[in-house]
């Protein structure tokens, strides 16, 4: 385990925010009174005991909690290990691969999608997505990550050639028709589309369990991701309404109960289309069941909700910080 672990600090150590870290570093001193001697000493020791990230010593608030509490919270590390035997890497690609993904997953989809082949094989698609009702379009990497590699460009841009050649000499594996959002959310947030994160588990007789559901919110930003600087607030399993204040990933803002930018009162926010919804995501889970643990990014339009894509590394920042506790003991029980 400490051989492991020691990887893993190398890792968080490459791949670390240092100006994100200084921060955060100041604002844990001023706030618990503590050297950062010590608190660089407890992050050491909580790396190798709690299965946690560097930052997430701080997103988790661990300064400021006992030992009992610190065990709740599931890191980096942790999530790593079970995603990996969730969903194995030979079987992952169909969730990492935007195409392979749009390809096995056309039914849930609200919106119009193709590849450079469907492209080049099916005029009337191509037609069919420079003329959708937004006037958008939207180019996607195949591999993209946390709203990267995507870019939103005019559809009077482009004709039935250059719109491939622009796809290949850019590297996007996709281009989709710009959704629009359901009035609702838009009256909430309309800086960009905003998606619903459910959480999908199967259990050991290949039946549907809902580990969580979170609302991403963006606050004046073309994307709706907690990495880009923007809020997720919980969500009923049942009744589809926020249930709770929006928070930032980012410990020294604080919560919101109305959007900062719309003033919309977010706790008993009313998700649309909810019932249909979750039998969308349970429906979605089921059909290649060897991937067992996904977090699904949901969009909501006013013909009803599609699927946007399914992460097999749905995030534990997203899961867990909106409902201000450590979820892992949910994990420990599968």
């Amino acid at each position: 385990m400490k051989i492991k672990r020691s990887v893993y600090l190398g890792y968080y150590l490459k791949q670390l925010d240092r100006e994100k870290f200084s921060s955060l570093m100041k604002y844990s001193q001023k706030v618990t009174g503590y050297k950062k001697a010590w608190i660089l000493s407890d992050i050491l020791k909580s790396i190798f005991k709690y299965n946690i990230s560097i930052l997430e010593y701080f997103q988790f608030h661990f300064y400021n909690l006992t030992q009992k509490e610190r065990e709740t919270w599931a890191g980096t590390g942790h999530m790593y290990e079970y995603q990996l035997i969730m969903n194995p890497i030979k079987s992952r690609k169909i969730l990492d691969d935007k195409t392979l993904f749009y390809k096995n997953y056309n039914e849930f989809l609200v919106h119009k999608v193709a590849d450079i082949d469907d492209l080049a094989r099916n005029p009337e698609l191509t037609d069919s997505l420079l003329s959708n009702s937004s006037g958008k379009l939207v180019f996607k990497a195949s591999s993209g990550k946390c709203g990267g590699q995507v870019e939103i460009r005019n559809s009077k841009e482009f004709d039935c050639q250059n719109i491939i050649k622009f796809m290949k000499s850019h590297n996007y594996g996709l281009v989709e028709e710009f959704i629009q959002q359901h009035s609702a959310i838009n009256k909430l947030s309309p800086s960009a589309v905003n998606t619903v994160r459910i959480i999908t588990q199967l259990n050991k007789n290949n039946e549907v369990n809902i580990l969580g559901c979170r609302l991403r919110i963006s606050v004046n930003s073309s994307v709706d991701n907690m990495a880009a600087g923007n809020v997720a607030a919980p969500i009923d399993e049942y009744t589809g309404k926020v249930n709770g204040p929006a928070v930032y990933s980012d410990i020294t803002k604080r919560e919101q109960y109305f959007h900062p930018v719309t003033k919309v009162k977010i706790i008993g926010f009313q998700i649309p289309y909810w019932e249909e919804i979750i039998q969308m995501v349970k429906k979605a889970a089921l059909l290649h069941p060897q991937n067992k643990s996904i977090g699904w990014d949901v969009v909501v339009t006013q013909k009803g909700p599609g699927l946007i894509e399914g992460n097999h590394d749905w995030c534990k920042l997203l899961w867990q910080l909106p409902v201000k506790k450590g979820l892992k003991s949910k994990l420990c029980k599968i």
